[in-house]
Formats: C-alpha cells, sequence, structure tokens
C-alpha cells in the first residue's frame, strides 16, 4: 500500500510508525481509492461540490455522497462554509498536497511506462494564460492539440488577480502558465517563445496621431491597462517605468485583454503592449500604431513549468505544442508585415 503510507505520513501523528499504520488504519485505507483522492482534491481546491462536479465530470449527488464517505474517513468535515462561500478546514488544507502528490505520481506510474501517444491519450491538460500574447494563440492552440490528440481534455485558466500560478504548477493543477515577465520565476523552469516590440495603439482621431507626443504628454495621457496577476503586482509596462522613476497616468483597468482594443477605439484611451497583439486589430478597427517617446526593451513572452512536470512526456508534448503554435503565429506575422 504505497499511497496508504504516503498518506499515513502525511496525515498521521508524528509518533506513528508505518507498522503501527499498517495495523491500526489497513481497514479505512482498503476503502480508498485514486478516484476518492481526485474527489478530495477537487472538492478542496474548488472550494465548492457544484464547481468540483463540473470538473470532475459528475453529478453533484455523486460527489457529494463521496465527500460524505471522504469525511467519515477523515473524522473531519473537510470543508465548511464560511459566508456566501466554503473554506477547508485545518486538515482539509494539510490533505492538498499530499492528494496532488498521489494524482500525480499515479498519473506518471501510467503514463510514463509506455510512450505517450496524443492519437489515443485521453490526458487532462491544464494551463494558464493570459489572452494578451495574441488573440489568435489560444483559438489555435486548442485546434492543434485536439487535431492530434482528439481524446484529450484541455482546461484554460485566467491569469487572473486571484491566480496564485506558482501554487498551481506546484500542486500540479496546472501544467504550463503562458505568459510575459521582465524578470522571470527563477524556481520554475522556462521556455522563451518570443520577443516583440512595445508599441502604443490608440484611436484614429487621438491627438497624438496629429500631432505625436513626447515623454510628458504620453505619461499624462489617459492610459488602459489590464488588472494586475495578483494584489500589488505590476505588469512589464509599469515595472519598467518604474525602474526609470516615471510613472503613467492609467485611468482604466480591465481583466479581458481582448476586450480593450474596442475600448481605445472609441475614446481616447492609450494601450501600450507588444505589436503582434497590435496589429491584429488595425484592420478591424479605428485605431493606428504610434511609437511611444519613451524607450522600452522587447516584450519577452514565455512559459512556465514545474519540476514535477519536466520528465513527463504529456507534459513535454504540450509545451512543444506552445511552442510550435508561437513560433508559426510569429511567422506568419513576419510574412504578413514583410507583403504590407
Amino acid at each position: 500500500h504505497v499511497i496508504c503510507l504516503g498518506v499515513c505520513r502525511q496525515c498521521l501523528p508524528s509518533d506513528a510508525t508505518e507498522p503501527d499504520c499498517a495495523m491500526k488504519y489497513g481497514p479505512m485505507f482498503e476503502r480508498i481509492d485514486l478516484h476518492l483522492i481526485r474527489v478530495l482534491h477537487t472538492v478542496l481546491t474548488e472550494r465548492s461540490v457544484s464547481r468540483a462536479a463540473i470538473k470532475l465530470g459528475m453529478y453533484q449527488p455523486a460527489v457529494s455522497a463521496a465527500l460524505k464517505r471522504l469525511r467519515e474517513l477523515a473524522g473531519d468535515p473537510l470543508l465548511v462554509r464560511s459566508g456566501a462561500g466554503m473554506v477547508p478546514t485545518v486538515a482539509g488544507l494539510r490533505m492538498i498536497e499530499p492528494a496532488a502528490d498521489i494524482l500525480r505520481s499515479a498519473e506518471v506510474l501510467f503514463s510514463d511506462a509506455r510512450a505517450f501517444d496524443p492519437a489515443t491519450a485521453s490526458h487532462v491538460f491544464s494551463l494558464a494564460a493570459s489572452d494578451y500574447l495574441d488573440p489568435l494563440f489560444l483559438p489555435q492552440l486548442v485546434t492543434q492539440i485536439k487535431a492530434q490528440a482528439p481524446n484529450a481534455s484541455i482546461d484554460i485558466h485566467p491569469l487572473s488577480s486571484d491566480a496564485d500560478y506558482r501554487n498551481h504548477l506546484a500542486q500540479g493543477t496546472v501544467d504550463v502558465v503562458i505568459g510575459n515577465w521582465m524578470r522571470p520565476p527563477e524556481d520554475l523552469h522556462l521556455g522563451r517563445l518570443f520577443g516583440d516590440e512595445v508599441v502604443s495603439l490608440v484611436a484614429k482621431h487621438h491627438p497624438a496621431v496629429r500631432r505625436g507626443w513626447d515623454a510628458e504628454a504620453w505619461l499624462s495621457a489617459e492610459h488602459v491597462a489590464p488588472t494586475p496577476t495578483h494584489p500589488g503586482a505590476r505588469g512589464v509596462i509599469d515595472e519598467h517605468l518604474a525602474g526609470l522613476g516615471l510613472t503613467r497616468h492609467i485611468t482604466a483597468r480591465c481583466p479581458h485583454f481582448g476586450l480593450i482594443p474596442a475600448m481605445v477605439a472609441g475614446s481616447l484611451l492609450v494601450l501600450t503592449t507588444g505589436r503582434q497583439y497590435c496589429e491584429r486589430f488595425t484592420a478591424q478597427l479605428p485605431v493606428t500604431i504610434l511609437t511611444p517617446p519613451v524607450s522600452f526593451p522587447r516584450m519577452m513572452y514565455y512559459q512556465l513549468w514545474h519540476e514535477r512536470t519536466h520528465a513527463s512526456k504529456a507534459g513535454r508534448w504540450l509545451r512543444d505544442q506552445v511552442k510550435s503554435v508561437a513560433a508559426s503565429l510569429r511567422a506568419s506575422e513576419s510574412t504578413r508585415a514583410e507583403a504590407a
């Protein structure tokens, strides 16, 4: 009972020995299977029986019944109501990481025992990504994954203000995180996707289109920026400006990057981001691209992953698809620019 002993070490008193565990808790562990561990991990991380049911593809009464079994086995409620939501108990919180370890170990045990074959794999790929790399990136990535791995499932999570991507990678709930950082985290593996020139997108009726702008006019203009990925965080634009001792005048923030160009088109807002992203909208909206009067380094896009999935064949395949799609979009954009 390798899994059982793993749970014992994590969840039982420190003075309990393995023989003690086997004798005292053996009958209990015989009632635990991987499905129950998966329900445990999903309920505790989703903090909701209904959301866990959707993610697991189960009916809610079945998840509630599994949670009842888990509560009986643990002798603890595991998940309790707090205000309008649910939160894990102290015992529940202690179980999240060991449960993730068990699920990941089981997946590696079987998936790495044979070569990963995307044509037949029923793997669940999970990635977190913002939508500011390229509006075509996620649609093309999903299309490519489903074309090559038709039985696979894909969970896409936003890089939102309440998303702790480091923790999600460490727990194994996310395989890959895609975004841009001035200084990527040093505790994670990374793969560079591409670099892009920083430009400003404005409406064609913006005064700067006629008059131009200097650094002071650009900084004092009305800027729109994405909502920070976590409280206190600054995006790469504002992080670079802070390093120069500068601050721009942000009057609007939006968590949905794909909606910002339309906001720019009907206002005097200024969006500053990568050229490749902006050029996707110049033919669709009354907007144009201007060079900001403040010098910026190239915006670098990366995919990040944890040591847990570094050697996984399925994880490696997913990262190859991310790299392939990013490269193809970059190549098509370069071809289009040359033709223009």
